[in-house]
């Protein structure tokens, strides 16, 4: 049986990384819950740490480039506690943008192989990435 490339941490990082997700999705759905908004900050963070370490965590969150974003996604998760979910969540999603937004030109590769909606897709990711494509778009 071939051995996966991830350690038994990180698994249950991605675990929690995508729990955090449909927490946050659900927080979302649920008019802005503050509860599950809340619970979703804190299973992407526990994730992601057990993902990447709890060193290169640090180290991501408190480079000097990704300051802006640190401080955007913290006040989001402060004003999501203190009672002002929508404003939060848009602040946190300000500061996730910033934070990982080097990342959307990799998932805009990724997705540019889905049929028919990939190519748009990755466009549109490229755009928001600030990055310029010579490839044009299917008509």
């Amino acid at each position: 049986m071939p051995t996966m490339w991830l350690t038994d941490n990180q698994k249950i990082g991605v675990i929690f990384c995508s729990a955090g997700g449909i927490f946050l999705c659900g927080g979302v759905v649920m008019f802005f819950d503050r509860s599950m908004l809340a619970m979703g900050n804190i299973l992407f963070l526990i994730g992601l740490t057990l993902i990447i370490g709890v060193e290169k965590t640090f180290a991501f969150f408190s480079r000097r480039q990704k300051l802006k974003g640190t401080a955007a996604f913290v006040f989001g998760i402060l004003l999501i506690l203190f009672r002002w979910p929508l404003t939060g969540f848009l602040i946190e999603l300000y500061g996730l943008f910033i934070l990982f937004g080097d990342f959307l030109t990799t998932i805009g590769q990724f997705a540019g192989n889905i049929p028919v909606v990939g190519p748009y897709i990755q466009r549109t990711l490229e755009i928001l990435a600030g990055g310029r494509s010579n490839a044009e778009l299917p008509v």
